[in-house]
C-alpha cells in the first residue's frame, strides 16, 4: 500500500478503539520470527536426552556458545543476561537476513530499530539502578563535577539513538543498493541486450547478495549485541554497589587473583588500581 523507503502497510484497522492503526510488513515479520523462535525453543527442549541429537544438539551448541560469549564479555556474575542476549542476537539475525528470501528486513524500518534500542536503554537503566542503588545511580550524573549533569544525561540518551540509527542505516543501505542493482541489471538485460528475460539478474547480483544479505546482517546483529553487553556491563560496574564491598582479595602467598580477574568480576578502575598498588608493595 505504502510506497517509498518506508515499510509497506499490509492492512489498516477500521473501527473500534484502534481505528486507523496501520500494520506494516515489519510488524508481521517480527511476530513471525518471534513465534518461530518460540516454537524452535519448545521443540528443542521438549524431549531432552542425555546424549543430544538433532535439534537438541544444535540448540545446546547455540546455548553453550551464548553463555560462554556472555561470560567472557560481561563476567561470570552477569550470566543472568545470557538468555536475553541470545534471543536478541537471533531475533536481529533472522530479521536482518529476510533479504535472502526477497523480503524487506525488519531492521530496515526505523520503528523497529528504535523499539529495540529503547528496550536496551530500559534494561541498562534498570540494571544500573539495581546494581548501584538509586542514590549511587543519581550521584554518578554529577561526577566528577556537578556541571557535568546535562552532559551525562545527554550521553545516556544518545547511546540508544546512535544504536538504532547504526543498524537501521547499514541495513537500509543494503536494501537500496540491492534494489538499484537489480533494476539496473533488468534494464540492461531487456532494453540494452534485448534478451527475452532479465538474465543478468540471475548471476551478477550474487556477490552483492552474499555481502548485503549474509555478511552484513550477521555483522550488524553482532555489533548491536556487543554494544548492548558493553553498556550493560558499564552501567553495572560504574560504581560498586553495597554488596561489592570487601570483594577485593588482599595480596598474600595464597592469593590467586589478577587484575584481569577483578575486571571480569566487576571491579571498577579505582579498585583495580588500589589492588595493584598493594600487590606491588
Amino acid at each position: 500500500m505504502k510506497e517509498g523507503l518506508g515499510a509497506r502497510v499490509i492492512f489498516r484497522v477500521v473501527g473500534g478503539p484502534f481505528d486507523g492503526l496501520e500494520i506494516s510488513e515489519t510488524v508481521i515479520w517480527a511476530v513471525i520470527i518471534a513465534i518461530g523462535l518460540i516454537i524452535l525453543g519448545v521443540l528443542a527442549g521438549r524431549k531432552l536426552e542425555r546424549y543430544p541429537r538433532g535439534l537438541q544438539a544444535v540448540a545446546e551448541l547455540i546455548v553453550e556458545y551464548v553463555y560462554k560469549f556472555v561470560r567472557d564479555t560481561m563476567g561470570k556474575r552477569n550470566m543472568s543476561y545470557a538468555p536475553y542476549i541470545g534471543t536478541l542476537f537471533l531475533f536481529l539475525l533472522f530479521g536482518n537476513m529476510l533479504g535472502l528470501l526477497g523480503f524487506r528486513p525488519t531492521t530496515a524500518d526505523m520503528n523497529m530499530t528504535f523499539a529495540m534500542a529503547g528496550l536496551v536503554f530500559i534494561i541498562i537503566q534498570v540494571s544500573a539502578i539495581r546494581s548501584q542503588g538509586v542514590i549511587h545511580y543519581l550521584k554518578h550524573f554529577a561526577e566528577p563535577y556537578p556541571f557535568m549533569i546535562p552532559i551525562k544525561i545527554l550521553e545516556e540518551f544518545t547511546f540508544p539513538i546512535s544504536l538504532a540509527f547504526r543498524i537501521f542505516g547499514n541495513i537500509l543501505a543494503g536494501v537500496i543498493i540491492m534494489e538499484l542493482a537489480m533494476e539496473g541489471l533488468k534494464s540492461i538485460s531487456l532494453e540494452t541486450l534485448h534478451l527475452p528475460f532479465p538474465l543478468l539478474q540471475a548471476v551478477l547480483p550474487l556477490p552483492l547478495n552474499v555481502f548485503f544479505d549474509i555478511f552484513e546482517p550477521i555483522l550488524q546483529a553482532f555489533v548491536f549485541t556487543m554494544l548492548t553487553m558493553a553498556f550493560i556491563s558499564k552501567a553495572i560496574v560504574a560504581h560498586p554497589g553495597p554488596d561489592d564491598e570487601g570483594d577485593i582479595p588482599e595480596p598474600g602467598p595464597d592469593a590467586s587473583f589478577s587484575e584481569e580477574d577483578l575486571i571480569v568480576g566487576g571491579a571498577d578502575y579505582s579498585e583495580v588500581r588500589s589492588y595493584g598498588e598493594r600487590h606491588a608493595g
